[in-house]
């Protein structure tokens, strides 16, 4: 079974995880120094490095196997998960050194009920269990835990950044590569670089990149084929893909990679102001229409108009 690359080339040191701000290198080096850590809450946008860089921690700290649960809250989120589970756990002693670590994945799904349990345990084991929480979105995160731990945003990268870590790792692995091809998977991944990685070595044949279409990825290969079109300045072909394609769930990440990719557009800023109105009008109206398909509908006409 081939290995995947997300594991491959996941750091698993503080000298080669790649930090978007000397502030945040200069506190997680300090914690690896001290060999003490507080607890802790990651937030960042999806495929941004949160659960790697709590791994790198861990890792740099010695901490044993043993001393570490790992949960993903998507997966495991209701009060009985907190009280019997993550409770039997924290509430031991542990193996080696002063503290037992919990590493919360995921942590925006804990239901409020399960999370003010969490903030109680935090507080009864403080002594002898850290915890260490990642989420995509801080806000669906009950304020007593906030108060109860350090916060630490994780910028996404760039898009130039982002294009060459991917682009580093293809070529590390002998893949042909053309540019092209790349920017589209970029785009349509962007700013998660986990799934971005994922899609190139699913897309990747006979030492090859495959073009949107080519591929053996899956249901996924549509969101390829439709910014594949958009770039190629298809916009009636690429709405039509997205209406026969998306699930009603998957409208607002459409428009979010609209927002994302004025350029399909134009190049003129008036042009892509009309098109970011477009855009903003549709993502309001999509929460207020009875049928959410023809508002996207209408907003990729609209569009379509706009580039002329």
């Amino acid at each position: 079974m081939k290995e995947l690359w997300v594991e491959k080339y996941r750091p698993t040191s503080v000298k080669d995880y790649v930090f978007r701000d000397t502030k945040q290198k200069k506190q997680v080096s300090s914690w690896v120094d001290s060999g003490a850590i507080p607890h802790l809450l990651f937030s960042g946008s999806a495929g941004t490095g949160k659960t790697t860089l709590a791994k790198v921690l861990l890792n740099e700290l010695g901490v044993d196997g043993g001393d570490v649960m790992m949960i993903n809250a998507s997966n495991e989120n209701n009060v009985d998960t907190m009280r019997t589970k993550i409770n039997g756990f924290a509430s031991s002693l542990p193996f080696s050194g002063d503290f037992k670590y919990v590493l919360l994945d995921e942590a925006d799904y804990l239901s409020p009920n399960a999370q003010a349990i969490l903030r109680n345990m935090m507080e009864t084991y403080s002594t002898t269990c850290r915890f260490v929480l990642t989420c995509n979105y801080p806000n669906k995160v009950i304020p007593a835990i906030h108060s109860r731990c350090q916060g630490y945003h994780i910028e996404k990268l760039d898009t130039q950044e982002f294009t060459a870590r991917v682009a580093t790792i293809a070529i590390t692995e002998s893949v042909d590569v053309d540019l092209e091809t790349l920017d589209v998977y970029v785009r349509s991944t962007y700013p998660d670089l986990r799934k971005c990685i994922n899609m190139v070595q699913q897309n990747v044949v006979d030492g090859k990149l495959q073009a949107p279409g080519a591929g053996e990825s899956g249901e996924s290969d549509w969101i390829l084929e439709y910014v594949a079109l958009f770039q190629l300045g298809k916009i009636s072909e690429a709405r039509k893909l997205i209406v026969s394609k998306a699930r009603a769930e998957e409208y607002e990440g459409v428009f979010r990679k609209l927002y994302e990719n004025l350029d399909w557009f134009g190049e003129d800023d008036m042009v892509q102001g009309r098109a970011l109105i477009c855009i903003r009008d549709g993502l309001v109206n999509h929460a207020l229409v009875a049928d959410p398909e023809i508002n996207l509908s209408a907003t990729l006409l609209e569009l379509q108009h706009i580039a002329g």
